[in-house]
């Protein structure tokens, strides 16, 4: 049997079948039936979202400013966590069609784009940051309903995606140079150029912030970008290109592709046209994309990779306020946050107050459709995500560690897992070690400042780390000793487009956001003139 999406109005309908027979029935061979199968699949298809607004999805490889079947016509379903029903099909990405995307990017980076009025980029992100609010709600809908982050997370994501833009657009005519001072018998100046085409491949956690992260500095600088989604989540990437292209940008400035990191991921890193890669993901597969890329032309590599994030609450903390960034720290876009707050350390004095509090807090978590009001956490983005969390909650268990709450997959039907805490364990535990990537949280004591910070530490990850006390010397001393790209004080999760943000270790090489993201998309070139009398 062969699957094949059917629509029927302005919704996604499931699927039909066709059976292949032999005998006096027609038999339908393979070559014929991926003919027949990718002839089905048009460029865009109307989507009704359970809210109810009505759009249209692009579902074709984005290159050069126009949506387009993939060179093979291989196509992929993306499902609805929620439902685990298909939304729609799009087109898959091989190789070929990597080296189209680089091409188109390379045609436009050697045009005007790079070399004009940076003041000119800035306004295309401009209007592209404008695009994205005129479209907000369809944006933030499609996050919902193909990741499955609750809706009220969507739109604070697709907020911070135009604020970000926003911020770009401003810095592209800022991009300095230097004057540098040798003497009379020379002129010396340094000045900050673009790399060319930049490679970016994006996670499934976080998809249109992600891809607002990637395109925003490289754009500003004046490279051009040939991106790739994740599989599981590629629709609003799909959506924000077409604004690109609304937007005015340029034919092949900006080029996306849908497909799989083994094929399309791989052919990005190791592609010679491409002169930078950056990714967002797992510290393994960054490993990989850094060992491809010094492999093939020695390109330019930014990481943005895993955590396994301490939270610290300190005796003279607001409970309260500790509590709800403890929650808002691990059960926020369902756990799937590099930077969650996945470590709990209390001090003692307060551990069973802090104890008590999280546990009434965590069962009152709201967890189910991401459209229904009052939904705090979704489903896990994939059945290979909900089967990882499940298998680390029974390793917990199995390890030793009480389950205080949760531990269990909720309902039948989607990926829902029940807000989870664990207490009572010791720091070789795996659950405290691995990251895991879900709502699953440990909780342990600590005595004073030099075991927490000791504690803390303890891990080969630095992404980040939380700090809740009201004593402002100790909030420096730990934030100081804390190896951690970002230390949030009395808050989690706390993200501004100025914050620059990136990993210590195994977390990463590089930033983004702020000025600091704009350096990893540049490289300087310094001029010396001679006196000539």
């Amino acid at each position: 049997m062969l699957r094949v999406s059917t629509f029927t109005g302005a919704k996604v309908t499931g699927t039909t079948t066709i059976r292949t027979t032999i005998g006096s029935q027609q038999l339908i061979t393979k070559s014929l039936l991926a003919r027949f199968y990718s002839s089905q699949i048009p460029l865009k298809v109307p989507v009704t979202l359970p809210n109810g607004i009505k759009y249209e999805q692009p579902t074709g490889l984005f290159i050069n400013n126009e949506f387009v079947a993939s060179k093979q016509g291989k196509t992929f379903e993306v499902l609805n966590p929620s439902t685990e029903d298909v939304i729609c099909d799009v087109y898959e990405s091989r190789e070929e069609d990597v080296d189209l995307a680089v091409d188109a990017a390379s045609k436009a980076f050697n045009s005007e784009w790079s070399s004009q009025d940076p003041a000119i980029r800035g306004e295309y992100l401009l209007k592209l940051a404008d695009l994205i609010e005129e479209h907000s709600e369809v944006l933030a809908g499609i996050e919902a309903l193909d990741n499955g982050k609750a809706l009220i997370s969507a739109r604070g994501d697709v907020a911070l995606v135009a604020k970000y833009l926003r911020s770009c657009g401003g810095w592209a005519d800022k991009i300095f140079g230097s004057l540098i001072e040798t003497g009379d018998s020379h002129f010396n100046y340094a000045r900050r150029e673009p790399l060319g085409v930049c490679g970016q491949i994006i996670p499934w956690n976080f998809p249109l912030l992600m891809w607002s992260w990637k395109v925003g500095p490289a754009l500003a600088t004046g490279n051009t970008v040939v991106l790739k989604s994740a599989e599981s989540t590629p629709l609003s990437a799909l959506y924000a290109s077409q604004l690109v292209k609304e937007a005015g940008f340029p034919a092949g400035v900006v080029n996306t592709l849908s497909g799989f990191g083994k094929i399309t991921g791989n052919a990005i890193a190791a592609h010679p046209k491409i002169k930078k890669v950056a990714f967002t993901g797992s510290t393994a597969t960054g490993k990989h994309i850094m060992k491809t890329a010094a492999e093939s032309n020695l390109k330019k590599v930014t990481l943005e990779l895993g955590g396994k994030s301490p939270n610290i609450v300190f005796e003279d903390a607001d409970i309260n306020k500790a509590v709800a960034n403890i929650i808002l720290g691990i059960y926020y876009n369902s756990g799937e946050v590099c930077c969650a707050g996945s470590r709990v350390y209390v001090q003692e004095s307060i551990y069973d107050e802090v104890a008590k509090a999280f546990k009434a807090a965590a069962e009152a978590v709201k967890v189910g459709d991401p459209f229904e009001n009052g939904v705090f956490q979704g489903p896990q983005t994939s059945q290979n995500q909900l089967n990882k969390i499940l298998d680390y909650i029974n390793i917990g268990t199995q390890e030793g560690a009480t389950l205080i709450s949760g531990g269990k997959r909720k309902g039948n039907k989607g990926y829902f897992v029940e807000p989870t805490i664990f207490g009572d364990v010791s720091e070789d535990m795996r659950i405290v070690k691995e990251e895991i990537f879900g709502p699953v949280v440990t909780m342990s004591k600590f005595k004073d400042v030099d075991e927490v910070i000791k504690l803390g530490n303890d891990t080969e990850y630095g992404l980040a780390a939380g700090i809740h006390t009201t004593n402002l010397n100790t909030a420096i001393k730990v934030a100081h000793s804390l190896k951690a790209g970002t230390v949030w004080i009395n808050t989690y999760n706390d993200f501004h487009q100025m914050v620059p943000f990136g990993g210590f270790g195994q977390s990463g090489i590089g930033r983004e956001m702020g000025k600091e993201a704009l350096d990893n998309y540049t490289q300087v070139k310094a001029v010396r003139i001679a006196r000539t009398n």
